[in-house]
């Protein structure tokens, strides 16, 4: 179709016969603003095909993280990492199954050999390449020890020397983010180790195996996993003298139990009620476990800024900002695609983390605390980079007073509110609400308390070192919940997370997030009081936070 010009003159546009219909006016599409550019720039170059999925341990990963170093540079960030630079270096330790294993049972009936991918399936040791575990058995339900609400799952037996069997997750009666701490099988261990355990079986549901079948789950079971490495070479672990020793099958757990006072088809149905609590008692049944794991080194980088505080009174004191941004790499095609790119996830918040950074240095007002501005790796390895860096900080631990987690914002609409995980725990909660009532947005209460969240981002390294944390997200409120439903259900942990095929990205409201963002670092850094837990939380007690005594 020709399209006329309006700049040619009125005889040009006279036609013969009826009058043509209007063409139909298609909606000019609106200019980026500087801020939204600049936010846009971040993700195109962090999501691009080149960086192949930005996975922790990659040459793609160091490529992004000296990208993140030259824009802390550029926002005024002063080195906050290793030997003056911005890099603190993760000494990242990967393990996997060196073989299948040899597990084998002595009981009333004599010795048994259990056959691997139909009865076990081996963990790997990220302490030792070889161990041999050998004791007797006690199960004990699902391992959890939670005294403010009366459950004790040991109550009345004593595992000193003792390998522990126990079923994964956590009481439904409990709330969501207690639930999946309690329901993490390395915090089980950790119980199981100051009970005095020497390891740790993982019994598995009848309902577990209906989803996804034993002999399934064995074959991966010598899939890659990730850890941070300690001076002596050995990968760090929920407890170095408790180790995982795997994982039994309900024909396996049947071998175990028996002869015992409890048979096990009763244990296994009553395992169905997510409510059930059992009476730990001793198996009549001893298991020798022989592992050996292939141990190899990798590196990677957290990448960290520091803006310092003005008043010489506070200064001293960190308020750190994370963003994970690492992201899982290459993985199995779709539509021919094989690059997981990670733009929501989490290029979108690195931009965000970036952007804040800028927006201090613009303001001409530095903060009376000072602020990290800290770029972690391998969060989708399990939490590690976090984790390597709240137990080995670049700044002194007792002066860090609290975590702002940035973690795969979802900016696909126009927020109305935002959800701050875990803000009602400590003194955080008002001065978020009121932050995001300084940058025009309302406060909305955890939409998915089911979910845990609270335990499944980098944050919680930092609640698990009792500072104060929350992790922030646009909020559910209007389109926002079809929004959040529709990212996480087509493009999450997919090839197609990526700028061209993710649909209607709102970089104005990627603007407005970083606002919110300023406006609760700038709240916690300039309040009277380093913030607090409430007193009696449930993390805040447990983990020795101040104020929860």
């Amino acid at each position: 179709m020709l399209l006329f010009s309006a700049s040619l003159p009125a005889v040009a546009l006279a036609q013969t016969g009826p009058a043509a219909p209007p063409e139909q006016q298609v909606p000019a599409v609106q200019p980026l603003t500087d801020a939204e550019a600049a936010m846009k720039a971040h993700v195109m170059f962090l999501a691009s095909d080149q960086l192949k999925g930005r996975e922790a341990g990659t040459a793609d990963y160091e490529v992004a993280a000296q990208y993140v170093a030259s824009q802390f540079y550029a926002a005024g960030l002063q080195p906050a990492g290793d030997k003056g630079s911005y890099f603190q270096r993760v000494p990242l330790i990967g393990y996997k199954t060196a073989d299948k294993g040899n597990y084998v049972l002595t009981g009333p009936a004599g010795s048994t050999t259990l056959e691997f991918g139909k009865d076990y399936i081996p963990s790997p040791d990220s302490e030792k390449a070889e161990r041999v575990t050998e004791g007797d058995v006690v199960f004990v339900g699902q391992g959890v020890v939670a005294p403010h609400r009366k459950r004790d799952d040991y109550a009345g037996v004593d595992v000193r020397g003792k390998i522990v069997a126990l079923f994964s997750g956590a009481p439904a009666s409990f709330d969501g983010e207690e639930r999946a701490h309690f329901g993490s099988v390395a915090n089980k261990i950790a119980v199981a180790a100051k009970k005095g355990a020497i390891g740790v079986i993982v019994l598995q549901t009848a309902a577990a195996e209906q989803v996804r079948p034993f002999e399934r789950q064995a074959q991966s079971y010598d899939a890659l996993r990730v850890t941070w490495g300690r001076p002596d070479g050995s990968g760090a672990s929920a407890a170095a003298s408790t180790p995982s020793l795997g994982v039994l099958s309900q024909a396996g757990a049947a071998k175990l139990f028996a002869g015992s006072r409890t048979p096990w088809e009763q244990i296994s149905a009553k395992a169905a009620d997510a409510n059930a609590v059992f009476k730990p008692f001793a198996l009549k049944t001893r298991l020798k476990a022989a592992t050996k794991t292939t141990l190899s080194k990798l590196e990677s980088s957290n990448v960290a800024g520091l803006l310092p505080g003005s008043d010489p009174a506070v200064k001293d004191e960190v308020v750190v900002l994370t963003a994970h941004l690492d992201h899982v790499g290459v993985g199995r095609a779709k539509d021919g695609d094989t690059i997981y790119n990670g733009a929501m996830d989490n290029a979108v918040g690195i931009a965000s983390l970036i952007e804040e950074a800028k927006r201090f240095k613009a303001s001409g007002k530095p903060p009376r605390r000072s602020i990290l501005f800290l770029a972690v790796t391998a969060e989708e390895k399990g939490l590690v980079g976090s984790d390597y860096f709240a137990n080995n900080p670049t700044l002194p631990k007792d002066k860090l007073v609290a975590n702002v987690n940035l973690d795969m914002p979802i900016i696909t609409y126009k927020f109305e509110d935002v959800i701050a995980f875990g803000s009602d725990r400590t003194t955080l909660g008002p001065m978020v609400r009121q932050a995001a009532a300084n940058a025009g947005a309302t406060f909305s209460p955890d939409p998915m308390p089911e979910q845990g969240l609270f335990v499944r981002s980098d944050h919680y390294r930092f609640v698990q070192q009792g500072i104060p944390s929350v992790f922030l997200w646009p909020g559910t409120k209007g389109p926002g919940k079809a929004a959040v439903d529709t990212f996480l259900s087509t493009h999450y942990h997919q090839a197609s997370d990526q700028l061209d095929q993710v649909p209607t990205i709102d970089w104005s409201s990627g603007v407005r997030f970083i606002d919110v963002n300023y406006h609760i670092a700038r709240e916690i850094a300039d309040a009277p009081e380093r913030p607090r837990w409430n007193k009696g939380d449930f993390f805040g007690t447990l983990y020795g936070g101040i104020g929860a005594q």
